[in-house]
């Protein structure tokens, strides 16, 4: 029986996984979080693998706080480039595969067409740096692992766009919504079960990929087919980026080419608003 490890086992990537995992025999799955396993302290980390042989780690934890970020690097660098490095160098000793969850804040958003694995990262702020050297800490480690990319994570799950919007239609008849950023949907169901693919494949084509849903949305036709779909009545009205401050700078460009990950897995990958759907209904049986 296989043994993997999920970090970051309370967000809801890991809750997708756990989702996905009640199908499955023949695997050992260990989730743990922060105050099970503090990826940040190397120590235990090693602590850690020396008492549990682990076959795959999914490394799902992460500093996801784009704003906060600005201001908490030293605890955004401890948890996306240290906790990561220290994954790997556990992961080399103890001979495991590691899946590190990435992020299209890796690039700059300056491009106008999707972003390649191979093309150019440029982050424009802490929370995309630290990913990148998360993956460069992964990458110049080991040579069995996997980072996926993925872009404007959301599910049932967690604290994500998909359920601000649901509870913003409850407290106001009308919002503002960012236009001008563009990028996919993707729901953490459908990059759980790629994960398992990798997993019970045994895949062995190790590097960097990238995984979204397919299709193109900016947040105001993201924020419309929510509502649209869960039959919410919510004006909404189109601001550009400028019109609303943040700390952190996003990328205004954040589709992702998909053709590598589907031809090395012969995947057909969901259409967003489909994938949507789907984590809506998910939703209304988890309140129900």
């Amino acid at each position: 029986m296989r043994t993997i490890l999920i970090t970051g086992g309370k967000g809801q990537l890991a809750s997708c996984i756990k989702d996905v995992a009640k199908n499955l025999v023949g695997f050992n799955f260990i989730y743990v979080d922060y105050d099970e396993l503090d990826i940040t302290n190397e120590l235990e980390v090693i602590n850690f693998f020396n008492k549990t042989k682990i076959d795959y780690c999914v490394n799902c934890a992460a500093y996801t706080a784009v704003d906060k970020a600005e201001y908490d690097q030293t605890l955004a660098k401890s948890v996306n480039e240290i906790g990561a490095k220290n994954l790997a160098e556990a992961c080399k000793k103890s001979n495991a595969i590691l899946i590190q969850i990435s992020t299209d804040f890796v690039f700059d958003g300056t491009k106008s067409s999707p972003y390649l694995e191979s093309d150019k990262t440029n982050p424009i702020s802490v929370y995309g740096l630290t990913k990148l050297h998360g993956e460069h800490a992964v990458t110049s480690t080991l040579q069995t692992y996997f980072v996926l990319r993925t872009s404007w994570l959301y599910s049932e799950h967690g604290n994500n766009f998909l359920k601000t919007m649901l509870r913003l239609a409850k407290e106001r008849d009308e919002l503002n919504i960012i236009f001008d950023q563009v990028g996919t949907p993707t729901y953490a169901g459908d990059l759980a079960k790629v994960i398992f693919i990798l997993i019970t494949t045994n895949n062995a084509s190790f590097g960097t990929y990238h995984y979204s849903n397919e299709g193109v949305a900016g947040w105001y036709d993201f924020s419309k087919a929510i509502f649209d779909i869960s039959g919410l009545k919510v004006k909404i009205n189109p601001i550009k980026t400028e019109a609303y401050k943040t700390d952190a700078e996003r990328p205004k460009y954040s589709v992702l080419d998909k053709s590598k990950i589907k031809n090395t897995l012969e995947l057909e990958i969901p259409y967003w608003r489909e994938s949507l759907k789907n984590a809506l209904s998910n939703l209304e049986e988890l309140n129900s």
